[in-house]
Order: structure tokens, then C-alpha cells, then sequence
């Protein structure tokens, strides 16, 4: 059942590429040379690694709380617990995202004493992410 629905897939897909040569809106003749072309295309310009590292990344800065904690982050070096004061999360929630932010390589530690401060890693890369979404 899953294959003929795959087949079925690529069959609609097919058509709906056979259309577009036909319409002469894409430059190219052969259908299933053109289709090749596309497929080894994607593997020119992506890197399986990099897109993993970068969806994970994604993955992460989908999260509002962890944009939070990057945005104060940016103002200066920051304690769990101040962190924790200013978005009125637990110790453990805290912490958690901090684990996760730090994975990707967004934020550093630094330990002094018992208290543990962290800061961005890589402030030039974080204030250019948030060029992505300033307003228009």
C-alpha cells in the first residue's frame, strides 16, 4: 500500500513537471532529464551534515522562552537565577534551556564559585538571526 501511494506520488509529481516544460514557462525539453538535473542539483549545493546542524538550530531558536534567553543574553552575561527572575521560570526549566542552547553552541558557561553565569557565544551570529525577523 505504501509503495503504490509513494508511486502514486510520483506519478502526480511527474505530471505536474510535465506540465510545467509544456507550458514553456521552464527552459528545459526532456521531462525526466530535467527531473535528474533538479535531484542533482540538491545534492550540489546541500551538505547532509550542515542541514542537520542547521534544522537543529532551527529546532531550537523555534522555542519563544529560548529567544528570551538569547535577547538577555545579548544585553550582558547573566546567573540561572537572574535568568530565572526575569522570565519567572523554575531553576530546572532554566536550566534546561540553557542545556539546549549551549548544544548548539549558542551560549557559554562560565563558573565562579557555586554560581554559574552564562553569555552568548557568538554575539555577532545571534544579532544577525535576529535580522531575520525584524520588522518591515
Amino acid at each position: 500500500m505504501v509503495i503504490f501511494m509513494t508511486f502514486k506520488r510520483k506519478l502526480k509529481v511527474s505530471k505536474r513537471l510535465e506540465r510545467l516544460v509544456q507550458s514553456g514557462i521552464c527552459p528545459a525539453e526532456d521531462v525526466s532529464k530535467y527531473a535528474t538535473e533538479l535531484k542533482e542539483l540538491v545534492v550540489e549545493v546541500t551538505d547532509e551534515d550542515e542541514v542537520k546542524r542547521q534544522s537543529r538550530l532551527f529546532k531550537v531558536l523555534s522555542d519563544t522562552t529560548r529567544l528570551k534567553i538569547l535577547k538577555l543574553l545579548d544585553i550582558r552575561e547573566m546567573c540561572v537565577c537572574e535568568i530565572m527572575v526575569a522570565l519567572g521560570l523554575t531553576q530546572p526549566t532554566t536550566s534546561h534551556h540553557l542545556r539546549i542552547l549551549e548544544a548548539v553552541g549558542l551560549v557559554k558557561d562560565r563558573r565562579e564559585g557555586k554560581w554559574v553565569f552564562y553569555s552568548l557565544k557568538n554575539k555577532r551570529m545571534v544579532n544577525r538571526m535576529g535580522m531575520f525577523a525584524e520588522k518591515q
